[in-house]
């Protein structure tokens, strides 16, 4: 079994940043990528980035510029910096692993990011 733990959301302000955090445990071995996305009531969830374990990355190209994923494969964790944040941007952000462990995919419960305006 796995985990996921997304924490850093809250309420910010237009034009202010916030770095999301996701740390994953359980009984895996390896980490194969990470995923952020989010969603807002009555819409598909959407991908926000991506890193695979070699570090290589993919952005939503609206977002690419304001938004970076890092991780730490050391720590199991992956960070989601997010800068000029706009009101558009609220939505619950939700973290996402491919692990090495059935059923491979796993999700975390979501941080709730509001921007005021």
């Amino acid at each position: 079994q796995a985990q996921l733990m997304e924490s850093g959301g809250g309420l910010v302000q237009a034009g202010e940043s916030l770095t999301l955090s996701c740390v994953a445990s359980g009984n895996f071995n390896r980490i194969n990528e990470f995923e952020w996305h989010r969603q807002v009531p009555g819409a598909f969830r959407e991908l926000v980035a991506r890193i695979y374990r070699n570090g290589r990355t993919d952005y939503d190209e609206s977002l690419k510029g304001r938004f970076t994923i890092s991780s730490d494969n050391a720590k199991n964790t992956v960070y989601l910096q997010m800068t000029n944040l706009k009101p558009e941007d609220t939505a619950v952000y939700y973290c996402n692993a491919d692990l090495d462990i059935f059923p491979f995919d796993f999700w975390g419960q979501g941080t709730q990011v509001t921007v005021a305006s």
